[in-house]
């Protein structure tokens, strides 16, 4: 979740499964007293995609995934029963992301850059004044996503770390969807599965 100093905030990749989880999320917007503005998905995978009926259901907010995503998120709940987690998928409208284009919140701005390979429409998102970047499974703290799920390529997710992550000043951090906070730079110069 971000948020900003008039306490609008955005839920990216909601993965609340089981109902503390949910109940988590809505306490700490609660005590915070933010204003839930947008619902975001770098991609459309079990782990990142199963609270956003929830969040639709809570604060009434609206989908906004990369059009290539639409087709990986319909699966869910065909996906769930495999691994045995059974959910209700978001059924809502959905708004197609495109890259190169910005999100607002409030007078804050996400710059939307297209990382595929880990899922056929990953997204990152880049607070370039902040500097920061939620790379959502592309890019992990000594690690990369794994390229062996359905539309998943190897080289399609070097390409998409090499040329829209590792562009980036090596100062900013990058939040992915697992593990610890790393910087752009220790992963250009350390990180195992793609070099710059």
């Amino acid at each position: 979740m971000l948020y900003n100093d008039r306490n609008q905030c955005c839920i990216i990749d909601p993965g609340c499964y089981f109902e503390e989880e949910r109940n988590e999320l809505t306490q700490f917007i609660q005590l915070q007293e933010l204003q839930p503005i947008s619902l975001l998905n770098t991609h459309c995978h079990l782990d990142h995609i199963f609270g956003n009926k929830y969040v639709h259901d809570k604060w009434g907010l609206e989908l906004h995934i990369h059009e290539k995503e639409k087709q990986v998120l319909e699966f869910g709940p065909s996906s769930g029963q495999m691994y045995n987690l059974p959910f209700e998928n978001y059924n809502g409208p959905l708004h197609f992301i495109i890259p190169g284009e910005t999100i607002k919140i409030g007078d804050d701005e996400l710059q939307i850059l297209f990382t595929p390979g880990h899922s056929p429409g990953s997204l990152s998102f880049y607070a370039k004044k902040e500097k920061f970047v939620i790379s959502g499974d592309a890019l992990f703290n000594g690690s990369i996503g794994r390229t062996d799920l359905p539309g998943g390529d190897f080289d399609t997710l070097a390409n998409s770390i090499r040329e829209q992550l590792y562009t980036l000043p090596d100062e900013v951090k990058v939040y992915s969807g697992h593990g610890p906070l790393t910087r752009v730079g220790d992963e250009k110069k350390n990180n195992p599965f793609v070099k710059a």
